[in-house]
């Protein structure tokens, strides 16, 4: 049985070094890292951004708050990032990585790949979260 998986890739207009930080800096992970229907208030984050270092994330909805936690297991400075990601909706052995690449001075091509999960329809939503947390990321990196 081939295991799901999804691939995300988007350009963002900044430099590689501010996409990587944002992803380990709490003030800033707390702003993006949002469910993609939306919501009033920024996530809950607690992060020890060094390998084998923890991390949660708790995204904050009108109805409910959704855990998500994980590992750190590579960090690369300003290219790569790769943590396990537990949430209500992946395996537990779930893995994200995230490869950045310089296009020019102010842009970055970032691909996050995320393997293992549930069902196919909670590959579709982590897809559609990916999608939303990219947004996201770009918004408040511009607005920075």
């Amino acid at each position: 049985m081939k295991e799901l998986e999804l691939t995300v890739s988007r350009t963002i207009a900044a430099s590689r070094q501010k996409v990587f930080d944002a992803w380990l800096s709490p003030v800033t992970l707390a702003k993006f890292m949002a469910p993609p229907f939306g919501s009033s208030q920024p996530s809950k984050v607690k992060n020890d951004p060094v390998k084998g270092g923890r991390f949660s994330i708790v995204m904050v909805t009108p109805e409910k708050e959704i855990p998500h936690a994980g590992t750190y297991l590579a960090i690369d400075p300003h290219s790569h990032l790769s943590f396990t990601w537990e949430s209500p909706y992946s395996l537990d052995d779930s893995v994200v990585t995230i490869d950045l690449a310089t296009v020019d001075a102010g842009t970055t091509e970032i691909t996050l790949k995320q393997v293992k999960f549930k069902t196919e329809e909670a590959r579709q939503g982590h897809e559609q979260g990916w999608t939303a947390i990219l947004n996201l990321l770009e918004t408040s990196l511009a607005a920075a």
